[in-house]
């Protein structure tokens, strides 16, 4: 890092990953990196005044000096566990300001004496450090994957707490074809050891109240546990608002029963058939749901919500993605509930995909419909929210999904994304792929590269201004001949003008320059200009190599 570098930092300003301070003895600076560990790591720029933006520079610390090593050494050896940053020392003439890197952490961090601050923002959108509640540091020991909340034993509860018409529901969803029914044919006791939801001594913990509480005991033990389901109209009419406490698997049921109860559909005639397509899809449904109640933070309060208007539902909890989790990468990442204690009893009653896939599967099953994929924009570190719009389906894309399925060619997720995208937008391009399914672009250039091959997609244009439109076998399916010829059209028109522009700048343009200029290649662009000339657009100067076109006198 040089000066240039710090000074793009400083205009910046401050930020949830970038602190100021002007002066900091040892102690305040190692609490600085702790406070960043514990939100998303950034860096801390010692010998900067936070008010003026100015470089004032940095004060050698007492035995570590400005010396780089000491200063890393010293911060490791004061946070718990060792956080290790990296400290350069940056030089603006006499000046110099100390850059340490503080990496994002998977864990918990603590200063040596037992201090954890994070980072957050205030009313007016400042940035600072705040002390961390327990309840926050249990929050965040969950979202890191360091602590399941859900193992923690409850001693004040007794199997008294538990219903036996709650461990019965579970063993009738065992014994489902998704569920695992050897389970189902064990005693209580087997049952709550073979899901860890007793330890060796008996002891109960959260989670076993969780699941199969009764429900005063789950609000006596866990009264955060709330789940609330709003039915509201388009004239903001409340037409059902029902807020409980009650063990999960229940709470699963009646959530699920009470959106498809009101899931309406639309019927699409299929030879002799006729196909059902909800507004939202029993899978999207289902996946959402178990996801909310099983990855939502039992330490924070608030409950777990579905919401259903005449635009959509929306299904939010507390507690943001575990780390790693993000919007650009939910489809790809690795596996990492909050609660691994639920998620495991959840899978083995039947009630989500055992491979951990439950969003993937969540946007396959609106895609596949004809429905936009479930959207999760509106999530924060707080909470997880995501909206499923209602509205029509697309009933010709709804109906190939389905000839595809019954034909053995059902559409994989991936696939499904980019057919909607360009059936939505017209044309792709591989860098656009590549944000949808959350790969790089050689991935999706493979991907793209299938579908040519299936006949559902065709190129146009080469190199990086490369894009994709669907096949016109795709649009006589779904009955959109003029549409493919007009994206075909629009594609030529838009290298004529392309063409005439680049003439009337520099006097004429030979095949190579409108091949390169049109993004297609020698042939293609040889075809192009002598069609122009024979409209009457472009006059021929020269021959074969020499040759060049120059703009007619009707359009000069």
């Amino acid at each position: 890092m040089d000066i240039s570098d710090v000074r793009d930092l400083i205009a910046g300003g401050e930020s949830l990953t970038v602190e100021f301070k002007m002066q900091v003895d040892a102690t305040e600076l190692v609490e600085a990196v702790v406070c960043l560990a514990n939100t998303d790591g950034g860096q801390v720029l010692v010998g900067i005044d936070e008010k003026s933006r100015e470089i004032v520079g940095a004060e050698p610390w007492p035995r570590m000096e400005l010396i780089p090593a000491r200063i890393e050494a010293h911060v490791a050896a004061n946070t718990e566990p060792s956080v290790r940053v990296s400290v350069e020392v940056v030089n603006d003439g006499a000046c110099p300001v100390v850059v340490v890197g503080v990496p994002p952490t998977d864990t918990v961090v603590a200063t040596s004496k037992g201090k954890f601050v994070r980072r957050a923002l205030d009313v007016h959108g400042r940035p600072q450090c705040l002390p961390m509640r327990p309840s926050e540091v249990l929050s965040r020991a969950g979202s890191t994957g360091q602590r399941d909340f859900t193992r923690m034993p409850l001693p004040a509860a007794t199997s008294d707490d538990l219903d036996p018409l709650e461990i019965q529901r579970f063993r009738d969803m065992a014994i489902s074809e998704d569920g695992d029914a050897v389970l189902a044919s064990l005693d209580d006791e087997a049952l709550l050891r073979a899901l860890e939801l007793v330890d060796l001594t008996g002891q109960l913990c959260v989670g076993s109240v969780l699941l199969f509480g009764t429900q005063a005991a789950v609000r006596r033990h866990i009264p955060v546990a709330e789940v609330a389901f709003q039915h509201v109209s388009a004239a903001l009419d409340v037409l059902a608002n029902d807020i409980s406490c009650v063990p999960l698997l229940r709470a699963m049921s009646e959530l699920f029963e009470r959106v498809q109860a009101r899931n309406s559909q639309e019927e699409l005639e299929m030879g002799m058939f006729r196909v059902p397509i909800p507004r939202f899809a029993e899978v999207t449904v289902r996946e959402l749901i178990a996801n909310a109640l099983t990855h939502r933070d039992y330490s924070a309060l608030g409950p777990t919500q579905v919401v259903l208007t005449d635009s959509g539902l929306e299904v939010s909890n507390p507690g943001g993605f575990p780390v790693g989790v993000t919007l650009a990468n939910m489809l790809v990442a690795p596996p990492r509930p909050r609660n691994p204690l639920l998620a495991d009893v959840f899978k083995r009653a039947g009630l989500v995909e055992r491979m951990s896939r439950g969003i993937g599967l969540a946007f396959w099953g609106q895609l596949r419909l004809g429905h936009p994929p479930p959207d999760y924009a509106g999530s924060n570190p707080a909470s997880v929210v995501v909206r499923v719009r209602a509205g029509p389906a697309d009933r010709e894309f709804a109906g190939y999904a389905e000839e595809a399925r019954r034909e053995g060619n059902e559409l994989e997720l991936d696939e499904l994304q980019v057919l909607h995208e360009v059936r939505r937008e017209r044309i792709v391009s591989a860098r656009r792929v590549a944000e949808l399914i959350q790969r790089d672009q050689a991935h999706a250039r493979g991907l793209l590269g299938t579908l040519i091959e299936k006949g559902l997609i065709e190129p146009r244009g080469r190199g990086r201004g490369r894009e994709y439109h669907l096949s016109a076998s795709l649009y006589r399916r779904f009955h959109e001949e003029p549409r493919y010829v007009r994206t075909r059209g629009y594609d030529r028109l838009q290298q004529e003008q392309m063409i005439l522009s680049y003439v009337r700048a520099h006097g004429s343009i030979a095949r190579r320059e409108a091949a390169e200029l049109c993004q297609v290649d020698s042939a293609v662009a040889a075809r192009l200009l002598r069609e122009m000339r024979d409209e009457g657009t472009l006059d021929l100067i020269g021959e074969r190599r020499t040759a060049r076109y120059v703009a007619a006198p009707s359009v000069r």
